[in-house]
């Protein structure tokens, strides 16, 4: 599915639940391309991510409905992407146990899923091979950093933020940034594409 098509479908299922539609729609225009990227990087397919930003959402939803969100709208992201980073393992970990169960009782592993193609850059004049190198390289990288690459660079959070949503020192954030940067600057100097990257 079309990250625009997810964000406007996630936005149709949250009018339901809140009562200033407007608002939250442009709130959810704004920043869902962002929680959907970060919950792809996180969850094993394209569906799991939209199910799980769907699902954070409702959490959200329910706390400001119910007044038990402490914080004003700057607080949403970070509760967010805290919130679908445990949902993320918890389906993971439901997944795994289920996978187990399915092997044990019919006696063969299931086959490998083929991951689709979903573009994380949606900019027109990237360059695809660039693109693909860089969706790639972040891929490959041990999720501890992958996961600070994309809150930092595509959910525009500080070092702080993103520190408190992971349960880590801000300095632990901002080293495992510089890592991941370094990694990705690696993969990509050895293609020598034309022109600049800007990371």
């Amino acid at each position: 599915m079309d990250p625009d098509d997810t964000v406007s479908s996630l936005s149709a299922a949250a009018e339901n639940l809140s009562p200033s539609t407007r608002a939250w729609r442009e709130w959810l225009t704004e920043n869902g391309p962002r929680l959907i990227l970060f919950a792809r990087q996180q969850s094993r397919s394209a569906e799991d991510a939209e199910d799980i930003v769907q699902d954070a959402l409702v959490k959200l939803v329910e706390k400001l409905d119910a007044g038990e969100f402490v914080g004003g709208q700057e607080a949403w992201m970070p509760y967010l992407f805290t919130t679908i980073r445990r949902l993320s393992i918890d389906l993971g970990r439901r997944d795994d146990r289920r996978r187990r169960r399915e092997d044990y009782v019919g006696g063969e592993a299931d086959n490998e899923q083929k991951e689709a193609f979903h573009p994380w850059f949606e900019s027109e004049s990237s360059d695809d091979e660039t693109r693909q190198l860089l969706e790639a390289g972040i891929k490959e990288l041990p999720p501890k950093f992958a996961e600070v690459v994309v809150m930092k660079v595509w959910g525009d959070r500080t070092f702080a933020e993103i520190g408190e949503a992971l349960d880590i020192s801000p300095n632990t954030a901002a080293s495992r940034y510089r890592y991941g940067l370094e990694a990705l600057k690696k993969k990509l100097s050895s293609a020598r594409r034309k022109g600049d990257l800007s990371i």
